[in-house]
């Protein structure tokens, strides 16, 4: 600062008093000299507006709000005194800070001139909330560079719904009735709880007490939640410590059986940035000979890097409370409490332990666990991103039923056939049915994108025995090409066609050898053969505008109906694999199939001749 002796006005760059700005006058300073008459700013003329504020989720953020990581920038630093671990709970108390202290009128005085406050905490924005999707920023590092930045970023995504400990502990206490609680002293960010089942506030609390790493006590009536930090809360001499029947000598020291011990613990949450997918961590201690695992589950929303410094501080917990100490205390020491951290004056180790137990008569017997103040600094893991499903927009897709004959002889005789297309193509269809609309089971998968179009002309019937020269038919095509073959092609069954009105059981088979594109996706068919096996006996008078064309070409795949339920109506869903069948995309059908595969072709040669009194009828069968 430049002190002005003058005017008692230190010069400060960028830092600023607001609220006194915003009162007083002000005075142009021209060529370093104060002006005595006063600029045309009238005080308290208008509202300020906070276009940034925001602290990066860094430890010790606050100390430097506007600093940030980005490798790729000059700028790049961390906050002053930071150990540069991730730290969404300074972020979160930053936010709290300032807007619980402009909501304060002695903060924000309101303004003579226009009747609102001096801050505008509707023109206030927290920097920042980025445009890009979360979560896929920042973990899709082949479309953004910089989601490396996020984790001890300015962020806002994907953190605004997160709530304090304190407020979750607080709200399930509430629920059970508990209104003399003492949260003050709880610290931590809670991203997701999921309470499944209706249970009791002790176990509503367990997985938050495990994961966060606090006890419960109670002081003087009230409940009071304390962090496990490690810190000493008394230093007790020794020649306070006085004898009890109970206890041999006048300190007892325990050891708890290494046979009880696990060498390892796992634990499933659900994992935050991503999919939110159920997955499983586990710890294991160096050296570890022992097999014994302990699990539990954990229905906590969290990072592996959370879930592993949890396990870490666990296991390493564990171990170090093999070992206590019992002792008793006179009643003049009545003020040590459960959660108390002791240390034993003299004790060169510095060993420290935490009251776990006070038993309280004419002499209270105190039981505590031996700790270590280090296990409770989380260990500096690295965050990473986290492998996602990519993304599939909820677009609907097309799928059309056909009920055909047997084409090659490969199929199932009775299955139909099912061909999809939709745009963009979601990569993979799943289809699931159901005798009724419930309960649906797996079907198949599609095997792939089909071409399937539309007429724009119409298609009169042809003899199915000679090569229809009629006019061209004109199909659009929502997706694909046609081509051109030679007659030898045509011959032994290429450019296979069904042409229906989307019905499951209406189509004609017919082949073309000449394609010729019109327009875009839109082509001109010639040269066809009609009534493919069997489908004779379906050809109408003329195939209408408007009518389906599916190209079968081996994409089109059957699916699995039972030959027993032929006939019988059964629902279907169809839509994008990577979404679930009750999702907006897919399609759902009520069909019934005949089995055509089954059906012999129309027979031929019919004649009818007497013999006698009884009419003879004989035909060509075709197969």
């Amino acid at each position: 600062a430049i002190t002005d002796g003058a005017h008692d006005e230190p010069w400060v760059h960028r830092y600023k008093d607001i609220r006194n700005w915003w009162l007083n006058p002000h005075h142009d300073r021209i060529g370093g000299v104060r002006q005595s008459a006063a600029s045309p700013w009238v005080p308290q003329s208008k509202p300020i507006w906070f276009t940034e504020f925001g602290c990066a989720a860094i430890n010790k953020g606050t100390n430097q709000p506007n600093k940030f990581l980005d490798p790729k920038s000059s700028e790049s630093q961390i906050p002053h005194h930071s150990n540069g671990e991730r730290d969404e709970l300074i972020q979160m108390q930053y936010i709290r800070a300032m807007t619980d202290y402009y909501a304060q009128g002695a903060n924000n005085p309101v303004s003579n001139e226009y009747g609102g406050p001096m801050l505008d905490m509707s023109r206030a924005f927290i920097w920042a909330w980025d445009a890009r999707p979360y979560p896929h920023f920042p973990n899709r590092s082949d479309l953004w560079s910089d989601g490396e930045n996020y984790w001890r970023g300015h962020w806002m995504n994907g953190r605004s719904t997160s709530r304090s400990l304190s407020s979750v502990v607080a709200e399930i206490c509430l629920a059970a009735g508990e209104t003399r609680i003492d949260i003050s002293a709880l610290y931590g960010v809670v991203r997701g709880y999921h309470i499944a089942d209706v249970t009791d506030a002790r176990s509503a609390l367990q997985p938050l007490m495990l994961r966060y790493g606090f006890d419960a006590v109670e002081r003087g009536g009230v409940l009071r939640f304390l962090m496990r930090d490690g810190r000493s809360d008394v230093t007790l001499d020794p020649a306070m410590l006085v004898d009890h029947k109970e206890i041999d000598g006048a300190l007892e020291l325990v050891r708890g059986s290494d046979a009880d011990l696990a060498g390892r613990v796992r634990a499933s949450f659900v994992e935050a940035d991503g999919d939110f997918d159920v997955v499983v961590e586990e710890t294991v201690l160096p050296e570890e000979d022992s097999h014994a695992v302990s699990t539990t589950d954990m229905p906590l929303l969290l990072t592996r890097t959370e879930a592993r410094q949890t396990l870490e501080r666990w296991l390493s917990e564990a171990r170090v409370a093999r070992e206590g100490i019992r002792f008793a205390l006179p009643p003049s020491k009545l003020a040590i409490g459960a959660g108390d951290v002791l240390r034993l004056a003299g004790d060169q180790s510095d060993t420290q332990f935490r009251v776990d137990r006070i038993e309280q008569g004419s002499s209270q017997i105190v039981e505590a666990v031996r700790i270590e103040h280090n296990l409770y600094e989380p260990a500096p893991l690295r965050d990473e991103p986290v492998s996602m499903r990519p993304f599939q927009p909820a677009v609907p897709v097309l799928p059309l039923f056909l009920d055909l004959p047997l084409m090659t002889g490969n199929e199932v005789a009775h299955a139909p056939h099912l061909a999809v297309t939709a745009d963009p193509w979601p990569g993979s269809i799943a289809v699931y049915d159901a005798p009724f609309d419930a309960d649906y089971g797996f079907n198949t998968y599609a095997l792939g994108r089909a071409i399937i179009g539309e007429t724009q002309t119409p298609l009169f019937a042809a003899s199915s025995a000679i090569v229809d020269r009629g006019p061209a038919l004109r199909i659009k095509l929502a997706h694909g090409a046609f081509e051109s073959i030679a007659r030898e092609t045509l011959l032994v069954g290429g450019n296979l066609l069904a042409i229906g009105d989307g019905s499951a059981s209406n189509w004609e088979l017919l082949q073309f050898q000449s394609a010729e594109l019109v327009a875009p996706q839109t082509y001109d068919v010639r040269l066809r053969l009609r009534g493919r096996f069997g489908t004779d006996g379906l050809m109408p008078d003329a195939w209408p505008i408007g009518s389906k064309i599916v190209a079968m070409n081996g994409l089109p795949g059957q699916i699995n109906v039972p030959e027993g339920q032929l006939g019988a109506e059964r629902y279907y869903r169809i839509g994008p694999a990577v979404r679930t069948y009750d999702d907006p995309s897919y399609e759902l059908r009520n069909l019934s199939f005949t089995g055509v595969g089954l059906r012999p072709y129309a027979p031929v040669h019919l004649r009818p001749t007497w013999q006698g009194g009884d009419l003879s009828v004989t035909w060509v069968r075709r197969t």
